[in-house]
């Protein structure tokens, strides 16, 4: 089918939408631990569910101990140390503000490739990362006393938003090379009939690594009768079911199957619109203003991000 790559892009830039709005909400009620032990649980089940249903076997069998640490390693630096970041950002200043500081991501990814796998870090691509810096900055910045510039947003919201870009980032790097490891050990004659699902196989890995890493921090902050009483809370826990389907499981899982079938600049440009697209459903939901510096804002962000990929 032709530009389906692009069609599932824009379905993972809604999805992202959808998923930022309900763990909102979810958090809020929840907790960030809570929300996220049940969260990374639901999204494994589901991945092994759907893993079971279309390849006959809740194992990723052709996983190999180098494609694990890779997947799990991706696992706790984006799915524990990114979203933590995220969940909290949602807390301080709203899904809103938390998923335009994920434009940081790329920037993050481009460093982390430089870093790890020694790809090349070209001038084009720091021209992305100030264009995408001064679109955020265009947003959280605002007058002062006098003449005095002041944050507009809270600094741990600010702090937290950079946390969620950076883990992102160098999350999504360690999938994609744990991602090559496991393709790579797929026998050719089996690769066509499960080379689709691999994204969701590898996503139930990385959130093996988030659970856990949650679980352990939840309980070691004595939080464990909190997670036991949540399970009345049937909003929260109905948010969260909602942030899981449109989330880890669907739209990261397509959000990797998206490069499987266009350009990656091309996807990553679709997948990044997020900012805008929630600037409508937020205002309708939460009641959030939307002015003008930041819709011009999450406007230059968003080109910094297609800068990345496109120049």
């Amino acid at each position: 089918m032709q530009y389906l790559g692009e069609i599932i892009s824009i379905g993972v830039a809604f999805s992202w939408t959808a998923t930022a709005m309900a763990s909102e909400v979810a958090t809020k009620r929840m907790g960030v631990f809570v929300s996220n032990v049940w969260r990374m649980a639901l999204a494994f089940l589901c991945s092994a569910i759907l893993m079971y249903v279309f390849t006959g076997t809740f194992i990723p069998v052709y996983a190999d101990s180098s494609t694990w640490m890779w997947l799990l390693l991706s696992g706790v630096v984006g799915y524990f140390f990114g979203d933590w970041c995220l969940f909290n950002s949602y807390i301080w200043m709203g899904s809103r503000y938390g998923q335009l500081f994920m434009t940081l991501a790329p920037m993050a990814a481009a460093f982390a490739a430089w870093i790890m796998l020694g790809q090349e870090l070209s001038w084009k691509a720091l021209v992305a990362m100030v264009v995408t810096i001064a679109g955020i900055m265009i947003t959280i910045l605002g007058k002062g006393d006098g003449k005095r510039v002041k944050f507009t947003l809270p600094w741990q919201g600010i702090l937290f938003g950079i946390g969620a870009g950076l883990g992102q980032g160098i999350g999504l790097v360690l999938s994609k090379v744990g991602l090559d490891s496991y393709t790579s050990g797929v026998p050719v004659d089996v690769l066509p009939q499960i080379n689709d699902y691999l994204p969701f196989s590898a996503n139930m890995i990385r959130c093996i690594a988030g659970f856990i890493c949650f679980a352990i921090w939840l309980f070691v902050r004595g939080e464990g009768k909190r997670l036991l009483a949540s399970h009345n809370d049937h909003k929260g826990l109905g948010m969260l079911m909602l942030a899981v389907i449109f989330g880890p499981f669907l739209g990261v899982g397509f959000s990797l199957m998206a490069v499987q079938y266009t350009a990656a600049g091309i996807a990553s440009t679709l997948m990044a619109t997020t900012p805008i697209i929630i600037l409508l459903p937020s205002w309708y939901f939460f009641h959030q203003k939307i002015t003008l510096k930041v819709v011009v804002g999450a406007l230059i962000s968003v080109l910094g991000v297609s800068l990345f990929f496109l120049l």
